[in-house]
């Protein structure tokens, strides 16, 4: 769903842009909250990975293929203020280096993939985690739930950035319908990639899944014939050394099948239109598309420049852009996480010379 150069006007543009600033630098600030020992590792790693997995088309329906936006995926691993941070990184490599999504649409994209995917499945996710039965099933059934609702709402405030700003006359009512449509679909394959990929980690270490905390099933005794909830455990003691080789294992894992995925899966994804760039070819919404500011980018449609075998070429890409991802994600958000232990002690100081 990513928004080339020309859809919307400049005026919206902007005006996306500063939500998108805005909505950005609330989620620096919010950041700083979630990244703990357990977050912090792996924002980075789920940033490369959304990468990874949005090479891969998947066909929805005939002549249409989508792929996975990645805002529920984000909010349920590591939360909501760094699931955005982790797609509009994604979004701005994809954007200057691989001429994927206009620069001057970057805020349109942002908000519309970054933010409402985001904030949207992450609060349908709580909704159900407190209605469902407390356990590991639960939270994999909301993560697709909540996946599945994004993908339709992105589709849904793109219609509305579009009915404000679009630069071609067609019916609204439309474009909608279709966007909705085949957005709807896509947004099944967005659940069912959510899901597993929710599920697997829950399996392995459901400490390292933010929307899972707190949400373990509490253990039952039968005594004189009733259930009462069972005392709660004390916690083994771990020792640093081997949680911080339990985090390097998740990681080289994460990392390896997203290096996978983007060097040699995405050779096999569907060459269709996706769902917007379908919408738009059919509806007339693309008239005025301008070309991207970054075409002759070395890295330009998911290829290597010079290397004239497509499966090298999208492969060697791919694998690149997942490198370049997790650096700068990881990169961002290290210094979060740094800022906030900071923060944390320079106000045990101040309490400390106060008492």
């Amino acid at each position: 769903m990513h928004v080339p150069d020309g859809f919307i006007n400049a005026p919206v543009s902007a005006a996306a842009g500063v939500v998108a600033a805005g909505a950005v630098a609330v989620s620096l600030r919010g950041a700083r909250r979630e990244l703990d020992e357990r977050t912090a590792p792996l924002a980075g790693l789920v940033a490369a990975f959304i990468f990874a997995v949005q090479m891969l088309n998947f066909p929805v329906a005939a002549g249409t293929s989508g792929h996975l936006l990645g805002g529920a995926l984000a909010a349920i691993l590591v939360g909501p203020y760094t699931g955005v941070l982790c797609v509009s990184v994604v979004l701005l490599m994809q954007g200057v280096l691989f001429a994927d999504g206009g620069l001057t649409a970057l805020g349109v994209n942002i908000t519309d993939m970054a933010i409402t995917t985001t904030v949207v499945a992450y609060l349908v996710f709580r909704g159900l985690v407190k209605v469902l039965p407390r356990g590991r099933r639960s939270i994999t059934v909301a993560s697709f739930v909540a996946a599945l609702l994004s993908v339709p709402a992105a589709a849904v405030v793109f219609t509305l950035v579009y009915a404000v700003g679009g630069t071609t006359d067609v019916s609204i009512g439309k474009v909608a319908t279709a966007m909705v449509g085949v957005h709807v679909l896509i947004g099944i394959g967005e659940a069912v990639i959510t899901a597993l990929t929710v599920g697997a980690v829950v399996a392995v270490r459901p400490d390292l899944v933010y929307g899972a905390r707190g949400l373990t099933q509490q253990l039952k005794l039968k005594v004189g014939g009733e259930l009462v909830d069972a005392p709660a455990a004390a916690p083994a003691p771990v020792a640093a050394p081997v949680a911080a080789r339990s985090h390097r294992k998740i990681w080289v894992v994460g990392l390896i099948t997203s290096l996978v995925l983007a060097g040699f899966v995405s050779f096999y994804a569907s060459a269709d239109p996706d769902g917007l760039e379908k919408v738009a070819h059919d509806k007339g919404i693309d008239k005025k598309t301008k070309e991207h500011a970054s075409s002759d980018s070395p890295l330009a449609d998911y290829g290597v420049k010079d290397i004239t075998d497509s499966r090298i070429s999208g492969g060697l890409a791919g694998v690149i852009g997942v490198g370049v991802t997790v650096v700068a994600g990881s990169g961002i958000f290290w210094a979060l996480r740094r800022r906030r232990t900071s923060d944390a002690a320079s106000t045990e100081v101040t309490q400390r010379v106060e008492a």
